[in-house]
């Protein structure tokens, strides 16, 4: 197929390597001659106005000078808290945690590691509550090298014992945990009924068109609607009913076995099934190995929906949104009612997605919302150099979406949704990851990490640069008019460079920030994304230790005189990523997921920092981060 990206598309491992293998720096020269849209400013949608001063940048904030060391730092008149670590127990009577001897059983009662994606749920349920609530944090991957002595990332597929594997599937999932602010201090409930884990053990229903399919079915479960746990959790969502939406970012490298024996060898290669299995669980598990599972595959990558407020709710796997290595899954409740979620595949040369449901949601009856995400359209984007980009539905029949085309029904449409997306011709990006709209404007920013196996060939209207090392931010603009009035069921939007990441001052990069922005303001890779309620974009990056810069938390203005004007907020650890950012209602406090501190290491006896805690003789641990300032009033005000 013309647009498939299967000879060059990684596994996960790939994906994951880049996070981890900070201590390489970039070698060669950057890329030169890149095609850049709009010019040294990408502001074509507001030509008319005067660049001002960053002075008029609505970010009240003194920016930070960038920090990169072995702990966190963040702006004047800001303070920190550590709100959950990895191993601080949901249930009470557990010991004081010990990284060094903690055990799988006992880890499915403590917080999870290598947080990611973080919702904050108001309680009481239903209110807008900013001083109490539910933090639902992703835990999408482990770190061997600095979890377990002598370790290093590459053999731990081959040396992990049945303890530790059993421990890294308890560590990584989703970690539900009840907070309270008081004094102006976040903690956690320790002995909170709403404390949950949901891990790689824990029985979920599969549901929607995918249900039953004879691909789903496994010796383990001959109905094909009950999976057992979820692994790489990464982005996610929220819903207007109340419930979570938690992504599989790629299950590829959890698998041993031989893919290419499979019976559907073609669609395992598509998702880059190699057999690697990098935390070992094959060995020791007989459905992570594919000579003996060979569909317990097919049952992960997937979005998984959480029920928060019920821990005796099971979660559901809702196959209508499609299989992918899924990054985000951003509700919008349009102005008719229905729901929309925006998707990325967080893969070199993948594509964005976007769900429409076919029913509406009731705000008056939260019920309505049950079983609303099984019932919709699936579409792919394609973007068209006139600035106009179109929604690709991906339906059984319609186009080349047939049986003649290795399509037997809607089922396998969603089972293959990657080779869908191929067939239709939508556009190959540089590697989709979050995705949110703003809720001032109503415009959709999707977030391009980086893509560094583009060559000049391969640019599109969408994706200028080859050789992206710095990513870019790409915005979308539904018809129908501002806010609330935009229509985010369309079949066409219009689209604009929002910003091409990078260092301004070498125009090798040729990046396009607002020409004010200061030497500790531009970024590279972004990752996550999030709005405060004023309509301001917050960047969360992963993978600026590459050029031995800190990742951080931006706030950038996405219209006015300071359009594309980003200031540094907060900085991370050494090896560390900042992701998940989240916000209260009333916008006091941002939450935010530091992920793998001292990751950098080749093993744990060379890690560069303890952080949170710094105790000799424990391990460096992932953390969730409240970030608020010191008079209260709203971050970044």
């Amino acid at each position: 197929m013309a647009n498939s990206p299967s000879s060059s598309s990684p596994v996960i491992r790939d994906v994951i390597a880049e996070r981890v293998s900070r201590r390489t720096l970039l070698k060669g020269s950057l890329a030169s001659g890149a095609l850049i849209a709009g010019g040294s400013f990408v502001g074509s949608l507001f030509a008319g106005e005067t660049h001002a001063a960053a002075a008029l940048s609505t970010l009240g904030f003194p920016e930070l000078k960038r920090v990169y060391d072995k702990t966190h730092a963040a702006a004047e008149g800001y303070e920190t808290t550590i709100v959950a670590r990895w191993g601080d127990p949901l249930v009470a009577g557990l010991p004081d945690f010990d990284g060094n001897k903690v055990a799988a059983d006992e880890q499915e009662k403590r917080f999870g590691y290598n947080c990611d994606y973080i919702a904050f749920l108001p309680l009481p349920k239903g209110t807008v509550n900013s001083d109490h609530g539910l933090l639902c944090v992703n835990n999408e991957y482990i770190s061997p090298n600095v979890m377990f002595p002598g370790m290093t990332e590459d053999d731990a597929g081959k040396t992990m014992s049945k303890e530790q594997v059993d421990l890294g599937m308890a560590a990584m999932g989703h970690s539900i945990v009840e907070v309270l602010l008081k004094d102006g201090k976040w903690s956690l409930v320790e002995d909170s009924p709403l404390n949950r884990r949901i891990t790689a053990n824990t029985e979920m229903t599969v549901s929607g068109p995918v249900a039953g399919h004879a691909l789903m079915q496994t010796s383990a479960d001959a109905t094909g609607t009950k999976v057992l746990g979820t692994s790489y959790n990464c982005s996610g969502g929220f819903t207007p009913w109340g419930t979570v939406l938690t992504c599989e970012e790629g299950v590829s490298d959890l698998f041993g076995g031989d893919p290419k024996k499979a019976p559907t060898a073609d669609v395992l290669d598509r998702y880059g099934f190699d057999g690697s299995d990098i935390y070992g669980r094959g060995r020791f598990h007989d459905r992570f190995n594919l000579d003996k599972e060979p569909n317990e595959a097919n049952r992960f990558d997937w979005v998984v929906e959480i029920d928060p407020y019920d821990p005796q709710s099971k979660p559901v796997k809702r196959t209508a949104l499609g299989r992918m290595s899924h990054e985000a899954s951003t509700v919008v409740l349009n102005k008719d009612g229905r729901v929309v979620v925006y998707m990325g595949d967080d893969d070199y040369f993948e594509y964005m997605y976007r769900f429409v449901s076919n029913k509406a949601y009731d705000p008056a009856k939260p019920a309505s919302g049950n079983d609303l995400l099984d019932d919709g359209v699936l579409s792919v984007a394609r973007y068209e150099a006139d600035g106009s980009m179109t929604w690709l539905p991906l339906v059984h029949g319609q186009g080349k979406l047939t049986a003649e085309n290795g399509f037997a029904d809607q089922a396998e449409v969603l089972l293959k949704t990657r080779l869908a997306a191929d067939t239709l011709g939508a556009t190959p990006m540089d590697r989709p990851e979050d995705i949110e709209t703003n809720p001032v404007t109503g415009r959709v920013y999707a977030v391009m990490t980086k893509n560094k196996k583009r060559d000049q060939s391969k640019v599109n209207p969408a994706n200028t640069r080859p050789e992206n090392l710095w990513g870019h931010i790409v915005e979308l603009i539904p018809p129908g008019g501002r806010g609330a009035d935009a229509d985010h069921t369309a079949d066409k939007y219009a689209w604009d460079l929002f910003v091409l990441c990078g260092n301004p001052k070498d125009a090798a990069v040729g990046a396009t920030f607002h020409p004010d922005t200061s030497d500790n303001g531009w970024f590279v890779c972004p990752d996550n994304i999030t709005f405060d309620p004023a309509g301001r974009l917050w960047v969360a990056t992963d993978g600026a230790n590459d050029f031995d810069l800190p990742d951080g938390v931006y706030g950038v203005d996405t219209e006015g005189p300071a359009r594309g004007l980003p200031k540094l907020l907060f900085t991370c650890p050494n090896g560390a990523e900042a992701t998940g950012p989240c916000f209260t209602p009333d916008g006091t406090t941002l939450f935010l997921s530091v992920q793998h501190p001292a990751e950098d290491a080749e093993t744990l006896d060379k890690v560069q920092t303890l952080w949170p805690d710094f105790k000799d003789g424990q391990l460096p641990r992932p953390s969730v981060v409240a970030i608020r300032r010191k008079d209260g009033q709203p971050v970044g005000a």
